[in-house]
């Protein structure tokens, strides 16, 4: 009979009701009824995006939690999203030499896909191999480059030789991209276009589409599934909205069982304060980041000096309160604060807003003001507020008298498309990292075959840095190289750090496990959605 909103702080696991109210009523249903659960995230098949479900090609948060209910990698995150990794497709995992370049797993006895053909260590190595092979325009093949060579022996054992030490390869080994494949169902050269999924994770997928747009997704639970994962349900549908309006209102007539990512902080705000009848809100950690991006190589933003003075200008508190309120904290570093080796680079660097020291920047790089330039921005894929944002973003810009902003968006297949061929100066993007740690919030960025396809280099970070904390098995020691990467980026400013977000799930009050739904690290966890009794 409680509808109230949770928080559920950093030790997770421990749950503080801090709002609490009477009411409530049936939401309808048996307990073996689907849950219906809704999102802002959009998924189309087309030229642009032509295999947003296959894992070589998928590089981005929806698409990833659509795969991870379906496709069964090595190795899982815990259901917190913190930690190390453990076994999952796989019986065990662990690196055999004491410099982290051998990798050994062994699969789970009698593992399966979902239509009942065995999974075997040469599967493993097909899917891997596929995904080097196939080097999609996304990037995300870059997750694997630091694996040299991949061998079999007998149907169980894969061992992955590495090309350097690498100790965050258990973390690789837990994302999408290193998702196990049949075969049978994905060309060993070619993407699989579409929204067909097929493997051996705990559910199946049913894709319904419409103009080449998926408007609902049927996770159906697999018999065959071996893993260390326990579903509580036996079947979840997952259905896009346009927007979070549209999908706030689902969720209060009952259409759908629970709403996550994107709400908006208006929504946040009206469900912590004074939440509809029968809906329960829940905060979490997590780890989402909002930054900037440039291209550094050509076009207004090609100059150091205007991009230092954008970093000089901008208010990230400003920002933050005017668009996000509570629910986001500013960031002056791409490694988010309680992420070990986080540093306030870009405060120690600029410090507060300052239009006299962004002058003298520019005035000594002899660049005539106010520089022109367009940021671009996605209005459909990180929520509703992105629009608002990048207006108090052009606001503050152009206030200082430096800079002449326009300001652009595009819907995210076009975006990310144009974004990845060079054609955008100045835009926004926004980030959940592949594994907690601060590797995955530098590296993805600053490598040789980086997810922004980005022309900054920086040897010191490519051939020094990266390989120097990726060495270090205990990620405190890794903190000093970490820690100097950090002070580059805030020197060169190749990417603008502007904040980092919390979570928020909203449901129903019949609707089990929903604290656990969402991991610190944006992990759609949707086996751990349950139905129990309302009110």
């Amino acid at each position: 009979m409680n509808r109230k909103t949770l928080v559920l702080p950093a030790v997770i696991g421990l749950l503080a009701p801090v709002l609490a109210a009477c009411g409530g009523s049936d939401s309808g249903g048996e307990s073996g009824d689907a849950i219906a659960v809704g999102t802002t995230d959009r998924f189309v098949a087309s030229k642009a995006v032509p295999a947003p479900f296959d894992p070589a090609y998928a590089y981005d948060v929806g698409s990833w939690n659509v795969l991870r209910q379906t496709v069964q990698t090595l190795m899982a995150m815990p259901r917190s999203g913190s930690g190390d990794p453990v076994p999952d497709a796989a019986e065990s995992c662990i690196f055999t030499d004491s410099g982290s370049e051998r990798y050994v797993c062994k699969l789970r006895k009698d593992l399966k896909f979902a239509d009942g053909q065995a999974v075997t260590a040469a599967d493993v190595k097909y899917s891997f191999d596929r995904v080097r092979a196939i080097k999609s325009d996304s990037m995300v093949y870059g997750l694997l480059s630091t694996i040299d060579t991949i061998e079999t022996q007998g149907d169980r054992q894969v061992i992955f030789h590495l090309n350097t030490p690498d100790a965050t390869f258990p973390y690789k080994l837990a994302t999408p991209v290193a998702g196990i494949v049949n075969p049978d169902d994905y060309a060993k050269k070619a993407l699989r276009n579409g929204f067909e999924i097929d493997g051996s994770g705990p559910y199946t997928m049913k894709a319904e589409v419409k103009d080449n747009t998926l408007v609902k997704a049927v996770f159906s639970k697999n018999p065959n599934y071996k893993g260390q994962l326990q579903p509580k349900n036996d079947a979840v549908n997952l259905v896009p909205f346009t927007s979070a309006d549209a999908m706030g209102k689902a969720l209060e007539k009952g259409d759908v069982d629970v709403m996550t990512r994107a709400m908006s902080p208006e929504q946040i705000s009206t469900y912590s304060t004074n939440p509809p009848e029968n809906i329960n809100l829940v905060e979490m950690p997590g780890m989402e980041i909002r930054y900037i991006g440039f291209n550094t190589a050509t076009g207004s933003a090609k100059d150091k000096a205007v991009r230092q003075a954008m970093a000089q200008v901008v208010d990230r508190g400003e920002l933050v309160s005017k668009v996000y309120g509570t629910t986001a904290d500013p960031l002056y570093s791409m490694v988010p604060a309680g992420v070990t080796g986080h540093q306030n680079s870009f405060f120690n660097k600029y410090g507060d807003p300052d239009k006299a020291k962004a002058t003298a920047t520019l005035n000594q790089a002899n660049i005539t003001t106010p520089v022109k330039l367009t940021m671009h921005y996605t209005t459909d894929h990180y929520g509703s507020a992105t629009k608002k944002e990048f207006e108090v973003l052009q606001k503050q810009l152009n206030a200082s008298g430096l800079f002449d902003v326009d300001i652009k968006g595009d819907v995210w297949d076009t975006f990310r498309a144009a974004e990845l061929k060079g054609k955008y100066d100045v835009y926004g993007m926004g980030w959940f990292p592949d594994f907690p740690d601060a590797d995955s919030f530098l590296a993805p960025f600053l490598d040789k075959d980086n997810t922004l396809a980005s022309p900054y280099a920086n040897s010191t970070i490519r051939t020094d840095l990266i390989p120097a904390e990726r060495r270090e098995a205990d990620r405190l020691t890794a903190s000093k190289s970490l820690q100097q990467i950090q002070k580059i980026v805030a020197e060169d400013v190749p990417l603008l750090p502007l904040w980092q977000g919390k979570q928020y799930v909203a449901a129903r009050d019949d609707i089990t496990g929903v604290e656990r739904s969402l991991s610190s690290s944006s992990v759609l966890q949707l086996w751990e959605l349950g139905r129990g009794v309302s009110g």
